[in-house]
């Protein structure tokens, strides 16, 4: 239960979950930072400053914690490796775990936790001279909200897997999970929102994937409810992409199970709705046989239905007579003050994502680049991909490289003169080994080679705008 809790955690906030292999070195290690750890309005913080502090502070913002996971300590950024370079090249990191331990949908409190501790921090350590926000998964949101509000306050924002649309995401779980109650449990009483019992909505949904997942039939409507939301079957960061179509399903399935219905599903939908006043998601007037011809994964969808000997046209009308689920006016305004930016950031903006990520999928990356296009200057934005599965599985090389490009872009008003994949990778490939670390859930961290590539996402399933 434990390897499951922990990899459901990895699976949906991108927590890296094995402990560093790698020791300080000798001269680091001789110049520990001072280190700070409270808690101010009830959320922990945690800040580590240099001896020699060059002036610029990393504001680290964590993704979304399921139910039952806390850390230990708060953590400073996605990998131990790149805690380590930044604090030996002299800058200060800090990060608040926000309220209720950082379990559930915190965006609101989570921005006005980061602001608090940013006070703090100037009050206390000193005004940088530049603030830089980080953040990942869930935490990519919080990063971005706050570019975009506190222009004044924040020089610029790396984004490591992020979600970028929030709502989108949610009502994308919702789509999926509607799925597999439609097609793989029809007739069991099961609430995917405003439920009586979310836990067990969840459990059911998690046995009816478990009593099909083996047979053709199931593994067919599988791969039917992860391609609604451009679920890929890259699911392990340290094994190449699947090749084998039946493969491919499989690993399909273990997103939806773990990341889509446990971690992003009936649990996590009671969660925002206590938080939203209501239930703020929706299916109503979605055209699922639409949402699959849009999808990246639709070919693998007619594939499986071929070979299971099953009609695709059936199921899909299954899905549009299946009753729909309604938002509630309050709820839904909460989720676009809470999660919905507009694009017009005023400050430059890095993003980073896996290929393979079906966490959350890189369509947000592309939906993102569309409302900064649309609403504010696209100059400020750039996005690089890494061709690897999983969610925030990259190395350290790789996350310091991409912020070496913002920073450029912060500095100069310019963006590095050559940010083609290649160039990326050579400039990755210039740290140290240790930097090339990549952590895969509770398996131990694996050497891999820096893999920036060129990739353009496929269309996001349900834009919030």
């Amino acid at each position: 239960m434990m390897i499951m809790r922990r990899l459901l955690a990895a699976l949906i906030a991108g927590v890296v979950v094995c402990a560093s292999a790698v020791a300080l070195p000798a001269q680091a290690a001789a110049q520990e930072p001072r280190e700070h750890e409270g808690e101010i309005n009830g959320a922990r913080y945690r800040v580590e400053v240099p001896k020699r502090w060059n002036g610029t502070l990393v504001l680290y913002s964590h993704g979304y914690y399921p139910e039952g996971y806390t850390f230990e300590q708060v953590p400073l950024s996605n990998n131990d490796e790149t805690r380590e370079w930044l604090l030996e090249h002299g800058y200060a990191l800090a990060a608040s775990e926000y309220q209720n331990k950082g379990v559930g949908y915190l965006i609101e409190e989570a921005m006005r936790d980061q602001l608090t501790l940013l006070d703090w921090f100037n009050a206390k350590v000193g005004k940088p001279r530049r603030t830089v926000l980080s953040g990942q998964s869930l935490g990519g949101s919080i990063a971005t909200l706050l570019a975009e509000r506190y222009p004044r306050r924040f020089d610029g924002a790396l984004n490591l897997c992020a979600v970028y649309d929030p709502l989108n995401t949610f009502n994308t779980a919702l789509d999926i999970n509607f799925a597999v109650k439609t097609l793989l449990a029809p007739g069991e009483d099961i609430d995917l929102v405003n439920s009586r019992d979310p836990k067990a909505g969840r459990a059911a949904l998690h046995d009816a994937i478990n009593r099909t997942r083996e047979t053709r039939q199931g593994q067919a409507r599988l791969a039917l409810a992860a391609a609604l939301g451009n679920v890929t079957g890259w699911f392990h960061p340290h094994e190449p992409k699947p090749t084998d179509p039946a493969e491919w399903i499989r690993r399909q399935s273990d997103w939806v199970q773990w990341a889509k219905v446990d971690g992003n599903g009936t649990v996590a939908f009671a969660d925002i709705a206590r938080r939203a006043g209501g239930n703020p998601l929706s299916n109503v007037g979605v055209n699922y046989t639409g949402q699959l011809a849009r999808s990246g994964q639709r070919a693998a969808v007619e594939r499986a239905y071929r070979k299971a000997g099953l009609d695709l046209r059936a199921d899909l009308a299954r899905l549009a007579a299946a009753p729909r689920i309604a938002p509630e006016r309050d709820a839904l305004r909460y989720m676009y003050r809470y999660g919905v930016p507009t694009g017009g950031t005023r400050v430059p903006i890095v993003g980073l994502h896996t290929t393979g990520d079906a966490g959350v999928p890189p369509d947000q990356g592309r939906w993102y680049a569309e409302q900064v296009r649309r609403n504010g200057h696209p100059d400020r934005l750039r996005q690089f991909y890494v061709e690897r599965g999983g969610h925030c599985s990259f190395n350290a090389a790789e996350e310091l490289t991409a912020f070496r490009a913002l920073l450029t872009r912060i500095d100069t008003g310019h963006w590095p003169r050559h940010t083609d994949p290649r160039r990326l990778n050579a400039e990755a490939n210039r740290f140290d080994p240790r930097f090339h670390l990549v952590a895969a859930y509770d398996k131990p961290k694996k050497a891999m080679a820096p893999a920036f590539t060129r990739y353009s996402p496929p269309l996001t399933p349900r834009p919030s705008r």
